[in-house]
């Protein structure tokens, strides 16, 4: 991927070095369900449930002189991938008479307080609609490589691509929409709206990387295949088999594998949002 020229974003805040830690404090559901996850991730769950409620700085976060340098180049990647969505969004809201409003893109070390609650780095990069920031480890993406076996500077960009593609949901009352819809809805439903709405973002992603390669010429050759080895890598049944040996459907979030592929082959093929639209279509 060529990015190196690229404009670096002034949203990118760094948290990096800053310890944040939180236990659960009783055996109530929210103990339970973070039990689940941590299993369901390949987690120790007794990492997730220390006792009581602590914060510690720890001090200033570490100079970029004190940083490793492969982890400083990888920083500076996540600051053009973000400038380049910011460039490419301002552009297709523009034409659709709209303002695109940026988001902040936060790096943190292990663990995070967030407008929606306290994440540990094992859950991976999100986005937080209520302060409009996407939140993310960079270890994941050593992760991504050597657990996913996706590695790749373009699989790294898909990855922040689509949660960025989660910020512009936000944006154009998507996600709230879906949101209220789950409200009235049982579990199995749930789950399929907020496959649509991931999917959905994984055609945005495949928008960015159309209209940015476009623009600037961005991508080279095996970067498509290392985004859809990414997508591929990270989908849900991919994930169950890899952590406990069987594929339960009915529980997918995001997708599967192939879901996810096609997807974001959709909007890179086609640039085109009405080409997105997962909520009208049957076939997923």
């Amino acid at each position: 991927m060529k990015w190196k020229d690229g404009r670096r974003s002034e949203n990118v805040e760094d948290r990096r070095g800053v310890r944040v830690s939180r236990g659960m404090v009783g055996g109530g559901i929210g103990t339970i369900i973070l039990v689940l996850v941590a299993l369901y991730l390949g987690v120790d769950p007794s990492m997730l449930l220390n006792q009581g409620t602590t914060q510690d700085a720890g001090g200033p976060p570490g100079s970029v002189s004190e940083r490793p340098a492969d982890e400083n180049r990888m920083a500076e990647f996540v600051s053009v991938v973000l400038a380049d969505t910011e460039d490419t969004w301002h552009e297709l809201f523009r034409r659709s008479g709209k303002s695109y409003k940026e988001p902040k893109l936060v790096l943190f070390s292990d663990a995070v307080d967030s407008a929606c609650g306290f994440a540990q780095s094992a859950m991976g990069p999100f986005y937080c609609p209520q302060d409009n920031k996407v939140y993310i480890d960079l270890q994941f993406y050593r992760d991504l490589e050597n657990r996913f076996h996706a590695p790749g500077e373009f699989a790294q960009a898909y990855v922040i691509a689509h949660e960025i593609g989660h910020h512009v949901q936000n944006l154009l009352g998507i996600s709230d929409r879906v949101h209220s819809l789950q409200q009235g809805t049982d579990k199995a439903q749930a789950n399929e709206l907020s496959v649509r709405l991931e999917l959905q973002a994984d055609c945005l992603a495949g928008i960015w990387a159309y209209h940015a390669n476009r623009s600037r010429k961005i991508v080279e050759a095996g970067d498509i295949e290392a985004a859809l080895r990414a997508a591929s890598s990270i989908g849900d049944d991919r994930i169950q088999k890899q952590s406990q040996g069987y594929v339960v459907p009915d529980s997918f979030t995001h997708g599967s594998s192939d879901q996810r592929v096609r997807w974001f082959k959709r909007g890179n093929e086609t640039g085109t949002f009405a080409q997105c639209n997962t909520f009208t279509t049957e076939r997923l």
